[in-house]
């Protein structure tokens, strides 16, 4: 076992020089003012994840032609078995020199038009391939994995796409020297989520076809599957004081964006408050007045628990529906120029901390609310009636708490009881299949699986299903 450990160490250390060495080199390449090679890049980067040669060259083939040429030479130099020898000689040292730069200034880009979108919407990735060498390729493949099908793909390669969780993306070509081509693709990807795109495998060999390379790199680009985002009155929602009546009157925080006029500076003012250009204009000090802060401040709470209990499972259709509705929650509030976050139990793949996207109305707050909530699993890190009365400690008192859950449960009711209790505004909206039951103060909002813009979002049936339908059956006799 110590040896292995030996072994081991030996290896990773060997690997890590190498990149050490490779990184150098670049470095030496840029001070001289050379231009880097895409292999020094990948070696420098570490993007090689593996490499392998495979070929229909036997290791007789060499002693054979060295046997044809010392016959050829000992029958009194017969010219068929010597030109045998000499041709299979030329041969395997052409294809073997071939095959080793056949990949060298090769060359794979991807572009896309968008890498955010909403569910089903196009993406049309775009492949620059370049052959930046005087040598040209009799064969060149790539192997490019995709979350999705192409477009442009029949209904059994869907099929498979949806059985393996990916799709092979193939492109096979001849190049010339200096040859640079452009290839495009457009797929759709049918839910949210973060999706890889990569890595991607080379394949080449020489003229001969008797010798092949693969090289796999660690490229990978990542797209952004938002959630569905539906207005409310598609939701069944009420458009106008969603939150129940809301009247600002004076507050106590102000909003230092907006000044509301001047006036005599007083003792009790700030020092950085003071209008300097009034006070030179009119001899004395003058103060900014600012607006009363009247804007809401709303953090939308989301139950991945779609069971009483959340270690019983997940209903799939239910969470993302779930999902959906915070989503439409924190797109609305972001329209009306609300103070908005995000908070739910679900965990981001490999983590076990809860999603947390703390309230603020920057203009990115929407995409970050929405990132964060395509990143959600089925995986509940604890109960919500826990999270919300240790989270609403951290919030300030005038924010309005929204509870979006497919399950209501008598511990979510006593926790909302006691945060209105406590002062808190509170608004629950249920996706469960019946009205809950409310104590008076507590707004509550149902919002059914049975809602028209649901059965329009959800398809009926899978890509199985419609690649098995257009597969044709003979009638009978």
């Amino acid at each position: 076992m110590q040896g292995m450990d030996e072994i081991y160490i030996f290896v990773k250390e060997s690997q890590a020089a190498e990149r050490r060495k490779a990184r150098a080199a670049m470095w030496q390449s840029i001070r001289e003012g050379k231009a880097l090679s895409f292999e020094e890049a990948v070696k420098a980067r570490g993007l090689v994840i593996r490499e392998r040669e495979n070929s229909i060259f036997s290791d007789a083939w060499v002693p054979l032609a060295i046997f044809f040429v010392l016959i050829g030479l000992a029958a009194g130099r017969n010219p068929e078995l010597l030109a045998l020898g000499i041709v299979l000689l030329v041969v395997v040292g052409v294809g073997a020199w071939w095959k080793n730069v056949s990949l060298a200034g090769v060359t794979y880009e991807r572009s896309f038009d968008r890498t955010h979108v909403f569910p089903d919407e196009p993406i049309t990735m775009t492949l620059d391939i370049a052959n930046r060498k005087p040598l040209p390729l009799t064969w060149l493949q790539f192997k490019d994995e995709l979350p999705a099908a192409p477009d442009e793909e029949d209904q059994i390669a869907a099929m498979a796409t949806e059985k393996t969780g990916s799709y092979v993306l193939q492109n096979t070509l001849s190049m010339q020297a200096f040859e640079r081509t452009h290839r495009s693709v457009s797929f759709r990807i049918a839910r949210r989520g973060f999706y890889k795109v990569g890595p991607v495998r080379y394949q080449s060999g020489d003229i001969f076809t008797l010798f092949t390379i693969e090289r796999q790199h660690k490229y990978e680009d990542t797209l952004v599957v938002y959630p569905q985002v539906w207005p409310l009155d598609a939701l069944q929602l009420p458009a106008k004081e969603l939150f129940g009546e809301f009247q600002v009157r004076r507050s106590l925080f102000t909003d230092p964006i907006k000044t509301q006029g001047i006036r005599d500076y007083q003792p009790q003012d700030r020092f950085r408050d003071v209008h300097w250009k009034a006070t030179a204009r009119r001899g004395d000090l003058q103060t900014k007045v600012y607006d009363p802060s009247s804007g809401m401040s709303v953090v939308v709470f989301l139950n991945v628990a779609t069971y009483a209990k959340h270690w019983m499972g997940f209903d799939p259709v239910l969470l993302e529906r779930a999902v959906s509705v915070a989503a439409s929650m924190a797109s609305y509030a972001a329209e009306q120029k609300w103070a908005v976050g995000v908070l739910a139990n679900g965990a981001v793949p490999g983590s076990d901390q809860p999603i947390r996207v703390p309230p603020g109305r920057s203009p990115e707050q929407l995409i970050h609310i929405l990132e964060a909530l395509a990143a959600v699993t089925e995986f509940a890190t604890g109960s919500m009636d826990l999270l919300m009365q240790r989270e609403s400690r951290r919030l300030p008192l005038a924010t309005t708490l929204v509870l979006v859950t497919a399950v209501v449960t008598e511990e979510i009711m006593v926790s909302l009881l006691r945060l209105k209790e406590a002062g808190r505004r509170v608004v629950l909206i249920s996706l469960a299949d019946e009205p809950p039951r409310c104590p008076p103060g507590i707004l509550a909002y149902h919002t059914p699986s049975t809602l028209p813009a649901f059965q329009r979002g959800h398809k009926t049936g899978t890509a199985t299903e419609a690649a098995l339908a257009a597969i044709p059956v003979p009638e009978g006799v």
